[in-house]
């Protein structure tokens, strides 16, 4: 019981002692006189922030007339900015489950999203995915990612479709898909 009572009684005389040490601490006042403030610390930006944003591009635009059809294309697409939608054929060939091909769409969706590339990816088939964004302006940058993809065959927005340099036509690829797969039922007779 005296070792509570010598431990409290320390405590105490430690409090009173930081107390008053705090008390008798130097006190600065502020007062609100402000006309000897130098005011410095705005900068540019500061000063035309909420000010209207300039146009991205001040030239001329561009003369269809003498554009080659792929650059009118890549312009057209470019200058878009309302939502889109496409559609992406996966590979041919390769046998998925439904889970797979939803598993496909959710894994490009998420990683899109990452990148801030608003793109919802649905399953129309076991070979289809169909997309749509909110912003087609980053139509460059979804295209870019798909065509990495290599579970992607063929890209298609609109009329246009993309697929990776010396990949075939869609057509070929079903023409020796359906070929091999009649060669090899006749092998099997």
């Amino acid at each position: 019981m005296a070792r509570v009572a010598r431990v409290t009684l320390a405590v105490a005389v430690l409090l009173c002692a930081a107390a008053g040490a705090a008390l008798g601490a130097k006190r600065v006042s502020i007062t609100d006189d402000l006309r000897d403030v130098v005011d410095d610390e705005e900068d540019d930006e500061w000063r035309h922030w909420g000010a209207a944003t300039a146009p991205r591009d001040d030239s001329p635009p561009p003369d269809l007339s003498r554009m080659d059809p792929a650059a009118l294309q890549a312009e057209l697409l470019r200058a878009h900015t309302g939502p889109s939608f496409g559609f992406v054929k996966l590979r041919l060939g390769v046998r998925r489950s439904q889970e797979e091909v939803m598993g496909i769409a959710t894994r490009w969706s998420n990683v899109l999203r990452t990148g801030s590339v608003e793109t919802k990816f649905v399953a129309v088939d076991f070979g289809t995915l169909m997309f749509t964004m909110e912003r087609g302006r980053d139509v460059l940058e979804l295209k870019e990612f798909i065509l990495s993809q290599e579970e992607a065959y063929e890209f298609k927005i609109g009329d246009q479709i993309f697929r990776r340099p010396g990949d075939p036509p869609l057509d070929q690829v079903i023409d020796k898909l359906q070929k091999e797969k009649r060669d090899g039922s006749k092998e099997e007779l």
